[in-house]
């Protein structure tokens, strides 16, 4: 499917096809100086496609192959499509088994070719829990998917935005549950695995970590719980002898507003999915990307949802898919151009 093109070849995923994956894909795509940088594979329906092309008044600039012809890529953008959903209508703006049931079979094919290395990179369109759960997935969300999907020991969810990037020790898990499963290795792992990728990913050679505390001013030397010196201390002592720089805890209401004030850390661990998703979207919520780390493939994606609520009104933003885009690309190139696979590498962790 790559041809003899130099251009990386990126899986675009339509996501849930209720909600307003189609309409941000199109708007982001529609950029010509991104379309010139990568060939892109959108996996999904043309049809509604090319409805969200009409209602943002953009003539379609992708070329329509059926998913099961799909053969090499020279340039450009391609739809994938999965003509058997024609009858889909692009208004549903609900959760449903159908979308659920699509949904996962543009991501099982996309990753197919993804990890048979005959593309570079995924870029997840948003799916809906509860379409997955009534077609009858477990899967909590991507992450989860992708881990089982990949074979991947260990997976961390990292969200890149203006100056914060933000790796989570724990993601889509109630947080009442969350003290039955906070051990050392759960923070430990986000602190490798960012460091990994913050070197081999964006450049930095002596990456800089922060770590957030779980309790209230990070604990308040155990007026407010003993995690902080029971658990996140001994993560930071094994990352530390590893050569890891990082720090903490520290409390969480102040350190996300000292790393954008002051560039003093390159990344950020957050102890659940809320303490670090807030600030991200706070800070920059139309350029938030979703990056899996610890996986054999690169996978991107925008930081939102399905958004029901405005599916069909023209009125998504697509700068977070655009963003999304733009680091798959960036981060297949790194990949391109280096002798060795610039994935982060695992660490077993007891």
């Amino acid at each position: 499917m790559r041809g003899g093109n130099a251009k990386p070849l990126i899986a675009v995923t339509l996501g849930d096809p209720g909600g307003i994956g189609a309409e941000v894909i199109v708007k982001a795509l529609a950029d010509d100086e991104l379309r010139r940088s990568a060939r892109f594979v959108v996996f999904g329906l043309h049809e509604i496609m090319s409805y969200a092309a009409d209602q943002a008044e953009l003539m379609p600039y992708w070329f329509r192959i059926p998913h099961e012809e799909l053969g090499a890529v020279e340039s450009g953008v391609v739809v994938a499509d999965f003509d058997e959903y024609a009858l889909f209508s692009p208004l549903i703006k609900r959760p449903t088994a159908e979308s659920g049931h699509a949904s996962m079979r543009f991501l099982d094919e996309a990753l197919d070719v993804v990890r048979a290395g005959k593309f570079d990179a995924l870029v997840t369109g948003p799916i809906n829990k509860t379409s997955w759960h009534m077609a009858g997935y477990k899967f909590p969300g991507h992450t989860e998917k992708l881990c089982s999907a990949c074979k991947a020991k260990r997976v961390t969810m990292m969200f890149a935005a203006g100056k914060l990037r933000v790796a989570l020790a724990s993601t889509h898990e109630a947080l009442f549950e969350l003290q039955n499963t906070f051990t050392i290795g759960k923070v430990f792992q986000p602190i490798d695995l960012l460091a990994e990728a913050l070197r081999d990913w964006f450049g930095i050679e002596a990456p800089r970590i922060a770590v957030a505390g779980l309790n209230p001013h990070a604990g308040e030397g155990g007026q407010f719980g003993d995690e902080e010196s029971r658990i996140i201390e001994p993560a930071l002592v094994m990352a530390r002898e590893l050569g890891i720089d990082v720090r903490g805890p520290f409390p969480a209401d102040t350190l996300f507003s000292q790393v954008i004030r002051t560039n003093k850390y390159d990344g950020i661990v957050a102890m659940y999915h809320d303490q670090g998703l807030i600030p991200v979207k706070l800070h920059a919520f139309n350029e938030a990307v979703n990056v899996t780390l610890g996986l054999p493939i690169i996978r991107t994606s925008p930081s939102h949802g399905t958004a029901y609520d405005i599916v069909g009104r023209n009125e998504a933003d697509p700068d977070s898919m655009k963003a999304a885009l733009r680091l798959a690309v960036r981060l297949a190139r790194t990949r391109m151009n280096q002798p060795r696979i610039a994935t982060p590498t695992t660490r077993p962790v007891s």
